[in-house]
């Protein structure tokens, strides 16, 4: 695999990631205005996913998604992690820990594929100010 489709598919994987995780966390959040910011954050993953979906097709390349150990392990630890405390502070810690740990990753995926494709670097940069904006959006919600 060559960079483009390896950075391509990091962004693919971790959107998904965050798909997956907003979606579980969506049908346990009760307060609507938490519950609004999450579905806010839920559509720019579909966006960056699906942007990278494309390029991938573009490219000759299927998307290599995330695996099932890891889709089971995360699953059963926002499970585990919400099953005594469902509110929005507690949840936004949850998330900005999660989006912590995206923007380190994808940092050092944006300076590992820094001679990428143009367009695929600005997607990847496009994921890193999403997960930066998440963090900022989620910040209101600790009490």
């Amino acid at each position: 695999m060559d960079g483009n489709t390896e950075l391509l598919n990091y962004i693919y994987q971790n959107s998904q990631m965050g798909i997956k995780t907003l979606n579980q966390l969506i049908e346990i959040v009760e307060d609507n205005d938490f519950k609004k910011q999450l579905q806010s954050q839920l559509n720019e993953y579909k966006s960056i996913n699906r942007t990278a979906l494309q390029k991938l097709n573009e490219l000759g390349h299927e998307e290599k998604g995330i695996g099932n150990m890891a889709k089971i392990s995360a699953y059963m630890s926002i499970s585990i992690k919400t099953l005594m405390d469902k509110s929005p502070c507690h949840i936004s810690q949850m998330l900005i820990q999660g989006s912590t740990m995206g923007i380190i990753d994808a940092t050092k995926n944006i300076q590992k594929y820094n001679d990428a494709d143009k367009q695929i670097l600005q997607l990847a940069d496009k994921l890193l100010k999403t997960e930066q904006n998440n963090i900022e959006q989620l910040k209101p919600f600790l009490e």
